[in-house]
């Protein structure tokens, strides 16, 4: 099903000024003056291209990284536990004082790169460069820096979920409103749609969620002063909704429909059970040792983010065999994600800068090197039961009941 298709220009100015000029600065678009990173698979030039232009005309200022494509399997292979875990703090460190704002774009030409790769190679490599990441989360935090993602379509996902690469770019400009004179303007309308909301949401204070389907049967405890977070130009598309639960409160079980591409493996069929808030079974058809590994994580085997996707807003129509796409996929119902590892501390109903960490962990915000989202696109009911004891039927059908 090999094909040369490439997007136009057109499509590709078009996808640099929506992740420009409005994904960042949490639906604002860049400010002349800011340092914004780019990191750019080589494959995906074209888009590094029309980003730095973008930038350009906005007054900002681009630091564009191409990354090589097909690089890391011969890393691990080559990698000693001294190479591994290899950190150069102090150029980390300066990266992260210097940029205002990160744009990453993913394009997984080798989505099975490090299947015969030890997954504790994998782990420790990331784990060892985890300081980087929580200081931009901290950045974050303070409401100094945002960050967005997009995709950039290749023949190998494609061929993953049955399209053609042109069918599967018609996905990537449909879902991102690449197809409109304007669509920074669009996005524009569906970030106030996406308010409109939230603040339904977050005016329910919730105690609990029971979701129940034929796949799932769980129930989550938001915990106290918890918000709904969605359409903040983290994501490119975004259309769904998520907080970050009180981990202690999650227990019951869940099986995930939609393989996940994760670490350069493909793991397929996972099935998740909790007590107390711990994972306490664990089991993917494909890729389970992976999993078992990603679970021996400090924290991993504890819930991190909870999500829904409202089918009625989002414009994807097709598995995409990746993760940013198909945690907002719509079809028939919709779809649940679920993030085992590092809670989102934007979830928090109050000023997060003037939280302790003994209070983060107090409030049961988990905290881990690991944050990986998996998938289901089957049916499900949520009942939500208040913190005044009612029980109101949330989400259903795949849509928003409020």
């Amino acid at each position: 099903m090999a094909s040369s298709y490439e997007p136009s220009r057109q499509v590709l100015e078009n996808y640099a000024k929506v992740l420009i000029n409005f994904a960042l600065n949490s639906g604002e678009g860049v400010k002349p003056g800011e340092v914004v990173q780019c990191a750019v698979p080589d494959v995906a030039s074209r888009l590094g291209l029309e980003l730095q232009n973008t930038l350009l005309k906005a007054g900002a200022h681009p630091i564009i990284r191409l990354l090589p494509t097909g690089f890391e399997k011969d890393f691990y292979e080559l990698a000693n536990d001294e190479q591994l875990t290899f950190f150069p703090a102090d150029y980390y460190r300066a990266r992260v004082k210097l940029i205002d704002h990160q744009v990453g774009i993913i394009a997984d030409v080798h989505p099975e790169e490090l299947k015969d790769v030890d997954p504790q190679k994998i782990t420790k490599a990331r784990d060892a460069r985890d300081p980087y990441r929580r200081w931009l989360m901290q950045k974050e935090v303070d409401g100094k820096f945002t960050w967005t993602l997009g995709l950039w379509g290749v023949q190998a996902k494609a061929d993953e979920v049955g399209l053609s690469l042109e069918e599967y770019w018609e996905q990537i400009i449909r879902a991102c409103y690449l197809d409109h004179q304007d669509p920074v303007a669009e996005w524009q309308k569906m970030l106030s749609f996406q308010n409109e909301i939230k603040s339904k949401l977050n005016a329910l204070e919730i105690d609990w969620l029971d979701i129940k389907g034929e796949d799932i049967d769980l129930r989550i405890q938001l915990g106290q002063n918890r918000i709904w977070q969605g359409g903040s130009g983290r994501n490119v598309p975004s259309f769904e909704f998520f907080t970050s639960p009180n981990w202690r409160g999650t227990s019951g079980r869940v099986h995930f429909n939609q393989p996940l591409y994760r670490y350069g493996n493909v793991l397929r069929d996972i099935d998740l059970r909790f007590e107390n808030g711990q994972v306490v079974e664990a089991h993917a058809r494909i890729g389970n040792s992976l999993l078992q590994q990603m679970l021996k994580s400090e924290n991993a085997d504890k819930i991190g983010e909870y999500s829904l996707t409202d089918k009625r807003m989002s414009r994807i129509t097709h598995v995409m065999a990746e993760t940013l796409y198909d945690e907002n996929i719509g079809g028939p119902f919709g779809n649940t994600h679920l993030a085992i590892g590092m809670a989102y501390k934007d979830c928090y109903r109050g000023d997060a800068g003037k939280v302790t960490k003994a209070e983060w962990e107090e409030f049961g915000y988990n905290d881990s090197p690991e944050h990986t989202d998996i998938v289901s696109t089957t049916d499900r009911t949520v009942t939500a039961t208040l913190c005044n004891g009612v029980q109101k039927v949330i989400y259903k059908d795949g849509m928003f009941v409020l």
